[in-house]
């Protein structure tokens, strides 16, 4: 069934699809967003890609470095980007008081939404998979997927793969925007006085701490590099594959896109979406332009969670579907065991202090 779907990747400062631009998926050109709160330039590499443009690379050298080979890794999302700082309304220019300097890494926010509830189309075993992530893959993890508007978030510094403070690199060989955990000089002192950890599994623990997150300040103006990449989606079969459970996506797809938004938890802006959309190969001109069908059903996916509203606490805990969540955490515990977050073992919640 895979076969008769292609991808088209978008990117937007909103989830109004009309913002968007079409993601060249495994150019190392990066495109670029830009709105009033936030400015980036980014890549999307995903491997075996089959979908828009129709002349795109099948894979991306990225997939062959050392670290993304030894882990398998699917797809990454890298974005070198700045956060402005927001118009002062009138009322704030004639307060005493003064904007922050940035958004604390309490709120800002890395994760995915949908536009409509998805409870219905959850498979069986949803909770174990949820909790297998949650688990080993991002303690950070929090949100309802059974709620009206499902969301699954975690703080963007630990959530991230790689977080860089500075410019890095953009190498055409390495397929395009390349980070690596740390900094430039200025950015390493920076970490420094911050007290981040200098490599990404004891930054990734690191962040996991309120404390941490206090100190962490997404400043405005200040350039930071990230990536986010794992082995877990498979973009050719639509799957998602975690030690101990499989799940054929396409088999519960309710045609909703797969969202990745970066938000600010208080005040629900958004930032950048990028969005993974599948249209039937059907509906999609031999140019690569999408006919009505496909437009219309696009249409559905520019409404956003909660219309920009903030989302401050995660929603309620959800019984256990049955699933054999012991054996599937204990395979999962034997084999994530030698994936490479950014050369060094997986952070879990066990490792928080």
């Amino acid at each position: 069934m895979a076969e008769k779907y292609l991808i088209r990747v978008t990117a937007g400062p909103s989830y109004d699809i009309n913002s968007h631009v079409q993601v060249p998926v495994n150019d190392p050109t990066p495109v670029h967003v830009a709105s009033d709160l936030f400015e980036a330039d980014l890549n999307v590499r995903v491997h075996n890609y089959r979908g828009l443009p129709r002349d795109a690379p099948k894979t991306s050298p990225y997939f062959q470095t050392e670290l993304h080979r030894h882990n398998g890794d699917q797809y990454s999302i890298a974005l070198r980007f700045r956060l402005k700082r927001p118009p002062r309304s009138h009322e704030e220019a004639g307060s005493a008081s003064r904007l922050q300097d940035g958004v604390p890494a309490t709120d800002l926010q890395f994760g995915n939404d949908f536009d409509h509830p998805i409870r219905d189309r959850l498979p069986p075993g949803f909770n174990t998979a949820l909790n297998i992530v949650k688990w080993w893959i991002d303690p950070g993890l929090d949100g309802d997927a059974y709620a009206d508007v499902p969301h699954l978030y975690g703080p963007a510094l630990s959530s991230f793969n790689t977080v860089h403070v500075g410019e890095g690199e953009h190498d055409p060989e390495k397929g395009g925007l390349w980070f690596e955990e740390g900094g430039d000089d200025d950015g390493m002192k920076w970490r420094s006085e911050v007290g981040a950890p200098d490599d990404a599994k004891a930054r990734m623990k690191w962040a996991l701490k309120q404390d941490s997150k206090e100190r962490w300040i997404w400043e405005y103006n200040r350039t930071y590099g990230v990536d986010f990449f794992n082995p877990y989606i498979d973009f050719d079969a639509f799957a998602l594959k975690l030690p101990g459970f499989n799940l054929p996506i396409i088999k519960y797809w309710d045609g909703q896109g797969l969202r990745y938004v970066l938000r600010n938890r208080v005040t629900g802006q958004v930032y950048l979406v990028v969005l993974f959309t599948l249209h039937l190969a059907e509906d999609i001109n031999q140019d690569g332009t999408l006919k009505p069908a496909a437009l219309q059903a696009l249409a559905h996916t520019s409404g956003g969670l909660g219309k920009g509203k903030p989302i401050l606490e995660g929603g309620p805990e959800r019984d256990e579907d049955g699933a054999s969540e012991d054996d599937a955490i204990d395979e999962a515990r034997q084999k994530l065991s030698d994936v490479d977050l950014q050369g060094k073992t997986p952070t879990n919640d066990d490792d928080v202090d």
